[in-house]
């Protein structure tokens, strides 16, 4: 049981510099996600030349792209790829970057990836991974506001580091 009264009947509360950080932040959202909408489709595009699947419903192949369409302006920031290869070329993949970070915190304005079959997923039985599509060679991309050609560029290298 909490100690603090006021805790305990209002919750937890933000310091005044969060909340004004937050709010500040609030007041450019929808121009970092339409930009960083933008650079992901660019992106996705490029990957799905590239790689056996791309899961992102921005590109007219997701089975649900016109759905997708008809329900929002644009696709978003992040979506999943997979190399084909398992856990040891996705692995290989993410080492081989160089401008897009490894992180299992995706959602920034910077672009970065994560392997959720051993990170955010990991405490799930891979019997229940493997249902919700989350397999050794997944990977989960955010594009964020960095130029698009540069993380086209990025992924170009690493791509043919490891033989694609």
């Amino acid at each position: 049981m909490c100690c603090c009264p006021s805790t305990r009947n209002t919750g937890p509360t933000l310091s005044a510099f969060n909340a004004w950080v937050v709010l500040k932040g609030l007041e450019t959202l929808d121009l970092r996600i339409r930009r960083q909408s933008e650079n992901a489709l660019k992106v996705a595009q490029f990957l799905e030349t590239r790689l056996p699947k791309v899961n992102y419903p921005g590109l007219e192949s997701h089975p649900q792209h016109a759905l997708a369409m008809r329900q929002m302006e644009a696709a978003g920031p992040i979506f999943s790829i997979y190399t084909g290869g398992g856990r040891a070329e996705a692995h290989g993949l993410l080492n081989a970057l160089e401008l897009v970070d490894i992180s299992n915190n995706i959602g920034d304005s910077r672009s970065l990836m994560t392997h959720p079959a051993s990170t955010t997923h990991f405490g799930m039985a891979e019997e229940a991974r493997l249902e919700v599509g989350i397999t050794e060679d997944m990977l989960r991309l955010n594009v964020g506001l960095e130029d698009p050609d540069d993380v086209i560029a990025d992924f170009d290298q690493a791509l043919k580091t490891i033989g694609r």
